[in-house]
């Protein structure tokens, strides 16, 4: 089957490393570039050899002049709804970012409007195709440290975020929706959806708007205790960004994911370790490798899903049960109160 071509609106700093997990796939070509900065464009543009005349700094004029399959959007958050809609309204798929609105309402929107025009919409979301993720969820769905009654998604570090993206530091809504988003969608890939949800949250860093500390409670799938722990700022004596760690409590043993991508099991018949280490891309910034590597298998699920050849995981619609989650935990930082599943799994 012939590649899919498409767009990429928004050129920032996490587009480079966007577009070239996506012709890492081998299942798509990028044919057209827009970026309200033209220049930022040119540049993307040049170093993956687009031609100057397929980069814009319109969106409407890119839409009428090529042709293509899907539109990945690339851009700020508050513009992920305006050109979804665009798009939608002209019949192309659209692949978006993570977070993908900055309110609920908005997300339901987009949702929403990709559903009007029957278009497919996936999100961009990478994190649950972390090579260590897919192997421990792998090893728990074996059973065999029994029936789950608790676990814990710990992703705490002081990297300096700030130093590659400094616009976060403007953000009022920080630590939730930009990671928070990941975890929580981690959260529900291994454990089902959550019925209840209660949440704190810390502005550490004085020098930011937003908060940069966050811990979220949850009770998920069948009565599944589960705490997702996510900071900017926390100094432990070894700092492995971005390396998630998650421990699983079963009734016959105990499951870990841990530093350096090692895997443990726990039973009564001993412990089993196996360490799963990410592939490594010419074009991945070492720093962030582990991440870096799971947009390749993200992207590759999502254009198979629009050449009709699997299931897409990431879709609108579940990626909406995401943000009921961010913006839960939100309102449950604001309000104290314990979210229920009404909020959560509305009808």
């Amino acid at each position: 089957m012939s590649k899919l071509k498409f767009a990429m609106l928004g050129t920032g700093f996490w587009s480079f490393f966007q577009l070239a997990g996506w012709l890492e796939t081998g299942e798509v070509e990028c044919v057209a570039l827009y970026n309200r900065t033209k220049h930022k464009a040119e540049r993307l543009a040049a170093q993956f050899g687009i031609p100057a005349t397929s980069v814009y700094d319109n969106v409407e004029a890119l839409l009428d002049a090529e042709k293509v399959d899907f539109i990945d959007i690339c851009t700020a958050v508050e513009l992920h709804y305006p050109q979804t809609k665009m798009a939608a309204e002209r019949g192309l798929p659209v692949v978006c970012q993570k977070p993908m609105a900055t309110t609920l309402a908005e997300a339901e929107a987009l949702v929403r409007c990709c559903a009007a025009a029957n278009v497919p919409l996936y999100i961009n979301e990478n994190w649950r195709w972390q090579h260590a993720i897919r192997a421990f969820k792998h090893q728990l769905d074996k059973g065999r440290i029994g029936r789950i009654f608790r676990a814990h998604i710990d992703y705490r570090n002081s990297f300096p975020v700030f130093d590659n993206q400094p616009f976060l530091k403007e953000l009022e809504q920080f630590i939730l929706t930009d990671i928070g988003s990941h975890i929580l969608d981690t959260a529900r890939y291994l454990f089902g959806e959550a019925s209840t949800l209660y949440a704190h949250i810390h502005r550490v860093n004085p020098t930011i708007k937003g908060e940069d500390s966050a811990t979220v409670m949850m009770t998920m799938g069948d009565g599944v205790s589960v705490i997702a722990d996510m900071s900017y700022a926390t100094k432990r004596e070894f700092d492995r960004f971005p390396e998630t760690y998650l421990q699983v409590e079963g009734d016959r043993g105990f499951l870990e994911l841990g530093p350096d991508f090692w895997v443990r099991e726990t039973t009564a018949e001993g412990v089993l370790a196996s360490r799963h280490k990410p592939p490594h891309y010419a074009w991945a910034d070492p720093a962030y490798d582990v991440t870096h590597s799971s947009i390749v298998p993200a992207q590759r699920n999502i254009a198979r899903a629009l050449k009709g050849l699997e299931a897409g995981e990431t879709t609108g619609e579940d990626n909406l049960r995401t943000m009921r989650l961010v913006f839960a935990a939100y309102e449950s930082a604001r309000t104290g109160a314990v979210i229920g599943r009404d909020v959560l799994l509305p009808q």
